[in-house]
């Protein structure tokens, strides 16, 4: 009798395991998690971000070239750390839905890409309350990670992340910022290069050369309202993920 009370509770603690994760708020959890692609928007503008001088050297004086050659090579270092954010808090939000009983996250890429963490870049806006909060938020995913599949580990993690979760959004919205000043500097470097040396062409001598300049200005207009309104939808994103994450934080039960 007493074994077969001990295969019961056994039985029991299993079946109240699975029913953790299909919970309305665990659902809610999962569906968090399933919207971690729209971070996609702000890594393709950060890429975009890292490959600015080769976009506008063809455009650039002798003397500006100089100046914005240098600028590359900080850069470039500077946007492995900026995609960074994207990776960690991707890997957070797929970290809960996994903890909250979605089997498709691999995490352990996630996990491999975002060690060795990031440092400041004052000059972009990333300071380093923000590093410390990247960092906090490693240390987080590698522990849930490793955690069962249950509401309790989701509401630890949930708890945790919080405040850095604040950080690194504020960082990447810091970025956006940084982003939209760039390129719209660019693209007055490009367009007004354009605009200054189409009117010397001759209609008849460069005639072929009127014609690809003029393709040139209208594609170039069209990639730099596209990459404005690229823009708004990452920051956009950025705020549903934040609401989202709040309304998550907010149902969490008292400490005991």
């Amino acid at each position: 009798m007493k074994l077969s009370r001990l295969f019961f509770i056994l039985g029991l603690l299993a079946i109240l395991t699975g029913c953790a994760s299909s919970t309305p708020r665990m659902a809610e959890v999962r569906a968090f998690a399933a919207d971690s692609p729209k971070l996609g928007a702000y890594h393709e503008l950060t890429e975009r971000y890292r490959y600015t001088y080769q976009r506008e050297q063809p455009f650039l004086s002798p003397a500006a070239n100089a100046s914005e050659q240098q600028l590359d090579a900080r850069r470039q270092q500077a946007c492995d750390d900026f995609a960074k954010l994207h990776t960690g808090l991707q890997a957070y939000m797929q970290t809960l839905g996994k903890l909250a009983g979605d089997s498709q996250y691999d995490l352990e890429d996630q996990v491999k890409n975002i060690g060795g963490g990031i440092k400041a870049w004052p000059d972009s806006g990333l300071e380093d309350r923000h590093v410390n909060a990247f960092a906090g938020l490693t240390r987080l995913i590698a522990r849930g990670v490793t955690r069962p599949l249950q509401e309790q580990a989701v509401n630890d993690i949930l708890r945790e992340g919080n405040q850095p979760v604040q950080e690194l959004l504020d960082a990447m919205r810091t970025l956006l910022r940084l982003y939209d000043k760039t390129s719209d500097n660019e693209a007055r470097t490009v367009l007004g290069m354009l605009e200054t040396e189409i009117p010397y062409l001759d209609p008849q001598r460069d005639r072929l050369l009127l014609a690809l300049s003029r393709v040139q200005q209208q594609e170039k207009s069209k990639e730099y309202r596209l990459a404005g309104l690229r823009t708004t939808l990452a920051r956009k994103n950025l705020d549903a993920i934040e609401q989202k994450h709040r309304a998550l934080v907010a149902q969490l039960p008292p400490q005991p």
